[in-house]
């Protein structure tokens, strides 16, 4: 029977990006499926109403949303559908994903990160497990995505540096703020190892792409440079010129097709129109998010899978992680400083790119009992987004009290000319729970007629102490530097960008959705390379992992489909 494409990758982001780009690169036709626009470098204007008070680069909640279940004070769960809370939990719908807007920073896991459950030891109320595959598997294609994506720092020692293949990053360090070497020396003076943060950004032009221009709008917002290594700019671009890779923007899937044997034999999809479409392939690759992707193999049902694909033994949805953690800030204000330190300090555009791995695993008896070490996490500086709109809306309260007229007049010109804030960010493992996890809501349904995703956020107290512990240490150098007014805070609220989980790879298709390739079990022609194969997520952003894994997968496609068809230049 004849396809459409050999490939048909559905979501273009992280996770489908490196998919596509090895596959075409290998001589055949992909599909790239993707729900948003496809938006260029131009289309990407320094505009904060559109980035972060509009719905422009995520669907209206009122088309598109989610309904969240958060736990009560009864020890229930209340659903409530974002259309209501304005609680998005959409990250970057358009080609490319959300790479498109991230902040680049680029952290590997640690070796350690694969074997949580053998360095560790069970956590009670925690669905913790070893990855069936290693650090060593991984780390080629940590190092492919320095190259092919772009990552630019530098390697320096540090006590629990993990191990590299090559010696340095490809690219050298993006440019630097003064205060980064502040941090280094509040860091030393307390006995800390500061780290230069690696970033997916390019500091000088490469690939067709330019370096950065240092706007000081980075994170959340798109890039208008094509430094940032979206799949978009680093992989899709370069794939669809070259003529093997076809992307259709605005093509909602919404339910894979299977046959009596069990194979996936067509994607359905809603386009621009709104008409419903098919397309065939040999292989298909789920590539939508862990939220979307879980939705869409519960939605797909079939003459083999009546809870949908590859749902046989209730796995799809199950262990959704996020990123636990929380956040801090203090000001550091003009009138502490000498005249040269204050005009460092009001420079825009350069980047902090500073962080403490010190105690990502943490030995100390007052958080670990009985002399055992257990996982702990990093801490990221950076400063906020220089936007008016926002650090405006932040200054209109004071001590509980809204500001009107000319206190909020002499607030605001403090605001914006007394100081600066400096932010720390503290990542840490969200432990899966079975308090987690992905359905489909019975009630609530999106334009287009299907059923939207029901999320359970439940997490694990040990999330809160570990946070709380590492937290401690951000303020430590922000007091050490001279910072005023610092505060900080942890949550089990989740951040909606760091998301994994949620179809867990594995060897026991009791306990995993996936195989150690990524492959559904009992589905035989289909794939999830997105965010949703991790069954941990580590104590740092994901996105390089992701994209190291996904690269992995697709060297595994193209050997299934019996190799290059490309003769090596």
């Amino acid at each position: 029977m004849s396809r459409d494409y050999d490939v048909c990758v559905i979501g273009s982001g992280a996770g489908g990006g490196p998919v596509a780009w090895t596959l075409a690169k290998a001589g055949f036709s992909v599909l790239v499926l993707e729900k948003g626009p496809w938006l260029r470098e131009e289309d990407f204007y320094k505009d904060e109403l559109a980035c972060c008070r509009r719905a422009v680069y995520t669907p209206d909640l009122k088309d598109e949303q989610h309904v969240i279940e958060e736990g009560d004070d009864e020890g229930g769960w209340q659903a409530t559908p974002t259309s209501v809370s304005g609680w998005n939990f959409w990250n970057g719908n358009m080609v490319g994903g959300a790479s498109n807007l991230m902040s680049g920073y680029f952290h590997r896991l640690k070796p350690e990160d694969f074997r949580l459950l053998s360095e560790f030891g069970p956590i009670d109320g925690a669905n913790v497990v070893d990855w069936p595959i290693s650090y060593d598997e991984l780390e080629p294609y940590y190092a492919k995505v320095e190259r092919v994506v772009g990552v630019s720092g530098r390697v320096v020692e540090h006590p629990n540096a993990e191990p590299r293949s090559t010696p340095d990053f490809p690219y050298p360090p993006t440019r630097e703020h003064a205060i980064s070497g502040w941090i280094d020396q509040a860091c030393k003076d307390l006995g800390y190892h500061p780290l230069p943060v690696p970033r997916a950004v390019l500091s000088r032009p490469d690939h067709g792409r330019h370096s950065c221009s240092y706007s000081g709008y980075c994170g959340s917002y798109g890039c208008a440079t094509g430094a940032k290594g979206s799949a978009r700019a680093a992989l899709l671009n370069e794939v669809v010129a070259e003529g093997n890779c076809q992307i259709r923007p605005h093509a909602k899937v919404h339910r894979l097709v299977s046959d009596a044997r069990g194979r996936i034999v067509e994607a359905e999809y809603f386009d621009a129109d709104g008409k419903n479409r098919k397309v065939s392939a040999e292989l298909f690759v789920v590539a939508c998010q862990p939220i979307e992707s879980a939705r869409l193999l519960l939605f797909s049902r079939g003459p083999k899978y009546p809870r949908g694909l590859g749902n046989r033994f209730g796995q799809i949805g199950r262990n959704l992680v996020f990123s636990a953690g929380g956040a801090g800030h203090g000001y550091l204000v003009y009138d502490d400083l000498p005249e040269e330190r204050t005009k460092q300090l009001r420079e825009v555009g350069p980047f902090v790119n500073r962080a403490l791995h010190d105690w990502y695993f943490i030995d100390d008896p007052d958080l670990a009992p009985k002399n055992r070490r257990i996982k702990g996490g990093m801490v990221e500086f950076l400063f906020g987004h220089p936007n008016p709109v926002a650090r405006a809306e932040q200054s209109k309260w004071r001590d509980g009290e809204l500001l009107w007229g000319l206190p909020l007049k002499r607030r605001l010109e403090s605001w914006f000319l007394e100081d600066r804030r400096l932010d720390f960010e503290v990542f840490n493992d969200w432990l899966p729970t079975d308090n987690c996890f992905v359905t489909l809501d019975g009630n609530t349904r999106d334009r287009w007629g299907t059923p939207v995703s029901k999320v359970r956020i439940g997490f694990h107290p040990h999330d809160l102490e570990v946070g709380r512990y590492l937290v401690a240490k951000g303020e430590n150098v922000l007091r050490k530097m001279g910072a005023r007014f610092i505060s900080s805070g942890v949550s089990g609220a989740p951040p909606q960008n760091l998301v994994s989980g949620g179809c867990r790879f594995g060897v026991d298709p009791k306990t995993s959705a996936l195989d150690r390739d990524c492959r559904v079990h009992d589905v035989d022609n289909l794939y999830v390379t997105d965010g949703s194969f991790m069954p941990t997520g580590g104590s740092v952003p994901q996105t390089w992992t992701i994209y190291a894994n996904a690269f992995r997968v697709a060297d595994r496609l193209v050997a299934r489909l019996g190799g290059s068809k490309e003769k090596p230049a």
